[in-house]
């Protein structure tokens, strides 16, 4: 991934998150605070008007500014997690410019590691886990990336939610998708169109 490519992959993040922010919102009504829209939409626009100031930075200085810019601008509890995706996924970025696989796997560890959640608990890590394994074991492939993520996200809603505000529900979170794992889709949506160059 280079410069452009990245650059391209956070604006077309921020266009899919500010077209969907009320749904987010309305998701996280059911099982948080209802504000993850918002949330969302505020911080991934605070990385798109930073990326003027970061043209000079390497993919791997940029990806470390997307973490931390995340972390102070989206809040709650989605901007530590998204915001340590980005900052652990910068580390593999340092020597190789191609380190999606330990990149994602990185992220993944830090998503855990951060939010305390498992693979099944109904948060984001439900869509990071996968697209990482997948990636791991049968190399990037970004039309595959995409469905992984998006069959991740749709089986949250199949999950009794233990992490965050939704676990207060308990059985009750059942048949509800998770508002992060929903901006996780949106998230790899957004790479793979750009890195297959159809973004549109």
């Amino acid at each position: 991934m280079n410069k452009e490519q990245l650059s391209a992959w956070m604006k077309k993040t921020y266009q899919l998150i500010n077209e969907h922010k009320e749904e987010l919102s309305e998701l996280d009504h059911v099982v948080g605070d209802g504000d993850h829209g918002v949330n969302m939409d505020r911080g991934f626009k605070a990385v798109v008007d930073g990326l003027a100031e970061w043209k000079e930075d390497s993919v791997s200085a940029t990806l470390q500014k997307i973490g931390t810019t995340l972390v102070s601008k989206v809040g709650g509890a989605s901007g530590p997690l998204f915001g340590t995706a980005f900052m652990r996924m910068s580390v593999a970025f340092k020597e190789d410019e191609n380190a999606w696989k330990d990149g994602l796997n990185n992220a993944v560890e830090g998503i855990a590691k951060r939010g305390k959640a498992s693979p099944g608990d109904g948060t984001l890590l439900d869509v990071f886990d996968p697209v990482a394994k997948s990636v791991e074991e049968k190399g990037l492939d970004w039309s595959e990336m995409e469905r992984i993520a998006k069959t991740g996200m749709e089986q949250t809603k199949e999950f009794v939610v233990k992490r965050g505000r939704g676990a207060l529900l308990e059985e009750r979170s059942v048949g509800h998708l998770d508002p992060g794992a929903v901006s996780s889709y949106y998230l790899f949506h957004a790479l793979a169109l750009v890195m297959k160059g159809d973004d549109r």
